[in-house]
């Protein structure tokens, strides 16, 4: 067992370290966009060309919030299907908390939105299929609930915004007992307060 603990460290160190590399290599040229379907509201959208969905040369797709406002409130990005951040699920492999690097991009979009709105804050809901007995899912839904929270600190988002949260397999997204329906259910929400 400590070996394979030993093992997973070595494998998530790796990947945090290849996702902080591929961070500082990013450029930063964004500048503000008027966000035209937000407009009685006064939000400003900041990052690349809608149809580009937040993924370029010029980094993600972020929104900006007034002081005090819910990050749900008048935020049409959170909720807008071309932006990433409306992206809100991580899955998984089997019996493993190890964030993938596909997901790298989802995670860079969500770090800058809630670095760039300090008053936003997210829970990640950690979550696994039904194998397992109740415990050993609820330590496995928290320890991946902590990795995205490790991802996006790491990426510069204040700890303080973040709340973790494991719910083990008590929300499956699909109720049934096949491999199709596991892999729906081992998964990280991402929910902003406010939503």
């Amino acid at each position: 067992m400590n070996r394979l603990w030993k093992s997973t460290l070595a494998v998530l160190a790796a990947t945090t370290l290849v996702a902080l590399t591929g961070c500082s290599s990013t450029p930063d040229s964004a500048k503000p966009v008027e966000d035209r379907t937000a407009a009685t509201t006064g939000a400003t959208t900041t990052g690349t060309d809608a149809s580009t969905n937040g993924v370029g040369s010029t980094g993600p797709a972020v929104a900006t919030v007034t002081a005090g406002t819910p990050a749900g409130a008048g935020n049409s990005a959170l909720r807008d299907p071309r932006s990433p951040l409306s992206r809100r699920e991580i899955f998984y492999d089997y019996d493993s908390f190890i964030v993938k690097d596909e997901y790298k991009p989802l995670l860079e979009a969500h770090a800058a939105y809630l670095k760039t709105n300090r008053n936003a804050r997210i829970k990640v809901e950690g979550n696994t299929d039904e194998r397992g007995s109740r415990e050993y899912n609820l330590a496995l839904g928290q320890k991946r609930s902590e990795s995205v929270k490790r991802v996006l600190t790491l990426l510069g988002v204040n700890d303080s915004q973040i709340d973790t949260v494991s719910l083990g397999e008590e929300k499956p997204r699909n109720p049934a007992s096949n491999e199709a329906a596991y892999a729906e259910n081992r998964r990280c929400d991402l929910v902003y307060a406010g939503e």
